[in-house]
């Protein structure tokens, strides 16, 4: 794994150019998959979701990846938003001119992974689904927040019928949404070739849920049928319910795995999905979740 501290200098473009060149060093360019990963605040990363990647990859494997504040998550939400944007796409550009510059039949697969606020930096690289399809080999988004660009466009250009706690975006040909991967990711019965992007929301993260539009307006999630961790009572109400969700939020990683925002448990069968690995089976992967959970 490549890393880049804030210190080398102030200039994001020249540090993901930086790090870039550590990840060529490295011979990252050399593995048989690459995965440019954004970090949330002050530079953190599920553990648990790289070790997944790397381990269902074989080990041949490499990730590279930058921080680019001080600022914890919480707080980066109003401060850093701007810079986790520049961030994520400043440092998939760098790796991506490299990566492109290489003979087709030399290239690694291209992952992209962002969780929390590093989703809305890791969106940021791509300007829609085409551009997705286009660049990558496939793409891991974790709990995004309500304002993520993509997700916005994915969530509400959803497919007629489909709720937006799981919504099916345009047949689910590139984008799919998963709010228990463990239970599988809609449409089932369709196949998913070529690029495959999967986000990963729960019901009842407040992280994916918070808008300032609660304060006036019911969400389609709480006109549909309750999400499968959300309780029946929970409802819309002016102004209440927005800081009701407000209010979740510092909690939000206080509760079991596969809940709230806690989303480590589900890296493993949703990895498993991007990569395709073709010797996977269950028993590997129930020994690969102790272990993560160990």
């Amino acid at each position: 794994m490549v890393g880049d501290r804030v210190a080398t200098t102030d200039d994001i473009e020249t540090r993901a150019r930086v790090a870039a060149d550590d990840l060529a060093r490295a011979g990252g360019f050399q593995r048989a998959r690459l995965l440019v990963a954004t970090t949330t605040g002050r530079g953190w990363l599920d553990a648990g979701s790289l070790a997944a990647f790397e381990y269902i990859a074989g080990g041949d494997s490499a990730v590279v990846t930058m921080q680019y504040s001080y600022v914890p998550s919480g707080l980066s939400y109003l401060v850093d938003q701007s810079r986790a944007r520049a961030a994520g796409r400043e440092l998939f550009d760098a790796v991506y001119e490299r990566w492109v510059a290489l003979p087709p039949d030399q290239r690694p697969e291209l992952y992209v992974f962002g969780e929390s606020l590093g989703s809305f930096g890791a969106e940021a690289a791509f300007s829609g689904e085409y551009d997705l399809r286009n660049r990558v080999t496939g793409a891991l988004f974790v709990g995004p927040p309500n304002f993520n660009a993509l997700h916005t466009e994915f969530r509400d250009g959803r497919d007629a019928g489909s709720p937006e706690v799981e919504p099916v975006y345009r047949g689910g040909r590139t984008v799919r949404f998963s709010n228990d991967v463990d239970a599988g990711v809609p449409p089932a019965d369709v196949p998913w070739t070529g690029t495959r992007v999967l986000i990963l929301q729960h019901p009842s993260d407040p992280i994916t849920w918070w808008s300032p539009s609660l304060l006036l307006r019911r969400p389609d999630w709480l006109a549909e049928p309750p999400g499968r961790d959300v309780l029946d009572e929970i409802t819309w109400l002016p102004l209440v319910t927005f800081w009701q969700i407000t209010l979740d939020m510092p909690f939000s990683t206080d509760v079991p795995e596969g809940h709230g925002h806690r989303y480590t448990r589900e890296s493993v069968d949703a990895w498993a999905l991007l990569l395709r690995p073709a010797d996977w089976t269950d028993e590997k992967a129930d020994r690969l979740r102790a272990l993560i959970r160990g």
